[in-house]
C-alpha cells in the first residue's frame, strides 16, 4: 500500500460522528493526486458498463506514455488470441497492471485468467485485486459492479477451496460492502475470527463494521487485536475514535498520540493535537 494511503485527511475527520460513521471508512485515507484524478474519472464514468476496457481507459491516465503503448498492444492482440496465447496475453496485462498499482483492470484481467485457468489461486488474486479496487473508489457509480465481481470471484475460489480464510474474508466483508445482506457477511467474517482468532483482514473489517453500527465498544476489541497483529497509524486512529466515543478518554488521548508517532504527518499532527486539548479539559 502506499504511504499516501496510510495517512489520515484532517479535512474528512472533522465532526467524527457525521463524517467517519456517514461514510465508509476508507474515505479518511489521503489520496495522491494521480489517486484522486483517477477517482473523479471513475465518478463520470457510467457504472452499468463496468469492464476491463473500461477501467483500463480510466487508469492509463497518467501514466508513462510508453507504458501506456506496451498495455495497449497487449490489449489490442487479445481480441483475436485463444487458448494458451490469450492466457500470456492475459498474465502479461495483469503484470503491468499490478506493477503501476491499478487495482480494477489487475482484477478484471485475473478473473479473465480464472475463467481460462479456473484455480482456486487465480480467482483468489481476482477477488483480492476488486477488493482493494472498491475499497479504494468507494463513493463513486463502479463501486457497486467492482464489488459483485469481488463476490463472485471469492465465491468461486470458495468453491475450490471451501476451508480457505483468506476467500471466506474477502467474500463475507464483499457481501456487507454490497449492502444486500450484510448479516451473512458478520457471519462468515466471525466464523473466520473463531477458526483464527489473530486474522488480521477479518478483525480490521469486523472492527470497522462495527464502527459503522456504533457499536465501538466491540471495535475496541477488535482493533486492540488488530494493533497487537500489526500496529498501523488507521489502527490506532480508529481506537482512538472507538475510544473517545464510548468515553475513555486518557485511553483515546494515548491511541490518538500512537496515531500520529506512526503516520508523522503534518495535517494529522496538528488535528490529534486539538483533538488531545480538547480531550484533556
Amino acid at each position: 500500500m502506499h504511504k499516501s494511503k496510510q495517512i489520515i485527511v484532517i479535512v474528512l475527520v472533522v465532526a467524527l460522528m457525521g463524517v467517519l460513521l456517514a461514510q465508509p471508512i476508507k474515505g479518511l485515507i489521503k489520496q495522491d493526486k494521480a489517486e484522486q484524478a483517477e477517482q473523479q474519472a471513475t465518478e463520470n464514468a457510467n457504472g452499468a458498463d463496468v469492464n476491463l476496457a473500461s477501467v483500463s481507459v480510466v487508469a492509463k491516465q497518467g501514466l508513462d506514455a510508453n507504458l501506456v503503448k506496451q498495455i495497449a498492444d497487449v490489449e489490442n492482440a487479445l481480441p483475436g488470441s485463444a487458448g494458451e496465447d490469450r492466457l500470456t496475453l492475459l498474465k502479461k496485462l495483469a503484470s503491468h497492471w499490478d506493477d503501476v498499482a491499478k487495482p480494477a483492470p489487475l482484477g478484471f484481467s485475473y478473473e479473465e485468467i480464472a475463467k481460462i485457468d479456473p484455480t482456486y489461486e487465480n480467482w483468489l488474486k481476482a477477488g483480492d485485486a476488486f477488493t482493494a479496487a472498491y475499497e479504494n473508489l468507494q463513493d463513486t457509480l463502479v463501486a457497486p459492479a467492482l464489488t459483485k465481481h469481488a463476490q463472485s470471484a471469492y465465491q468461486k475460489a470458495l468453491d475450490l477451496n471451501p476451508q480457505s480464510l483468506a476467500a471466506k474474508t474477502g467474500l463475507g466483508t464483499a457481501i456487507v460492502n454490497g449492502g444486500g445482506a450484510p448479516m451473512q457477511g458478520i457471519a462468515m467474517l466471525m466464523e473466520v475470527v473463531k477458526e483464527d482468532p489473530k486474522n488480521l483482514k477479518a478483525n480490521t473489517n469486523l472492527g470497522m463494521f462495527s464502527m459503522r453500527s456504533r457499536q465501538f465498544d466491540k471495535a475496541v476489541d477488535r482493533f486492540k487485536t488488530v494493533i497487537e497483529i500489526k500496529p498501523s497509524a488507521e489502527a490506532w486512529f480508529y481506537l482512538a475514535t472507538s475510544y473517545e466515543n464510548i468515553g475513555l478518554k486518557a485511553e483515546a488521548i494515548k491511541a490518538f498520540q500512537e496515531s500520529k508517532k506512526i503516520a508523522a504527518d503534518p495535517s494529522l499532527s496538528q488535528f490529534i493535537d486539538r483533538k488531545v486539548g480538547e480531550l484533556s479539559k
